[in-house]
C-alpha cells in the first residue's frame, strides 16, 4: 500500500483532471488580465512534477519544454494539449518513485548543487498538493470568465485518498 501523502497526491492529480474536463485548447490559450493561461498552468504543474519527482528523485529530466513554464520563466502561452501530453508522460513516469515512498525516505531530503535541498521529500510532497488546489482554483475562475456553467464542484469523493492511520499502507 502507498504512503498516505502518495494517495492524497493522486487524488489530488485526478481532481486536476476533473477540474480539466471539457477546456479546448482554444479555452486553454486565452487570458484575462494578469492570469496565466490553462495552457500554461498545466506546463507549471508539470514543470514541478518533473523537478521533484524525476530530476531531483531519479535525476532524468523527461520534458524539457515544460522548464518554459518553470518560475521565473518569461510569460508563454504553451497549448494545453502540448503540455496536458507532458503532463500525462510526467506523472505517468513518476508512479514507480512515488510508490517507493516510505517515511524513511519522506524525512530524508535531495540534494541539490551538492547541499541538501530546505524542504524534505514529505514537505515538498505536501506543497505540490497545495500548489495543485491553488491552481485548481484559478483554473476554475478562468473557466468561469471563459463563461462556462455546470463545472466541477470541489471536493470529489475521496475515497481514494481517506484517512488511513499512519501505520496503515
Amino acid at each position: 500500500m502507498v504512503h498516505p501523502l502518495v494517495a492524497q497526491l493522486r487524488f489530488t492529480r485526478s481532481e486536476w483532471l476533473r477540474g480539466l474536463a471539457g477546456v479546448t485548447d482554444d479555452d486553454g490559450a486565452r487570458h484575462f488580465g494578469a492570469m496565466n493561461a490553462i495552457g500554461w498552468l498545466v506546463g507549471h504543474l508539470a514543470s514541478h512534477e518533473q523537478r521533484y519527482w524525476l530530476v531531483m528523485g531519479q535525476g532524468r529530466l523527461l520534458v524539457p519544454e515544460v522548464r518554459a513554464c518553470a518560475p521565473g520563466q518569461p510569460a508563454s502561452t504553451p497549448p494545453l494539449s502540448e503540455m496536458l501530453a507532458a503532463w500525462r508522460a510526467i506523472t505517468e513516469a513518476s508512479e514507480p518513485y512515488l510508490d517507493s515512498l516510505i517515511p524513511q525516505l519522506l524525512a530524508t531530503h535531495w540534494e541539490v548543487n551538492g547541499s541538501p535541498a530546505p524542504e524534505s521529500i514529505g514537505t515538498s510532497c505536501h506543497r505540490i498538493h497545495f500548489h495543485y488546489w491553488y491552481h485548481l482554483g484559478e483554473m476554475q475562475a478562468i473557466r468561469q470568465l471563459l463563461g462556462q456553467t455546470d463545472l466541477p464542484t470541489y471536493v470529489g469523493n475521496l475515497a481514494p485518498a481517506a484517512y488511513r492511520p499512519t501505520g496503515d499502507y
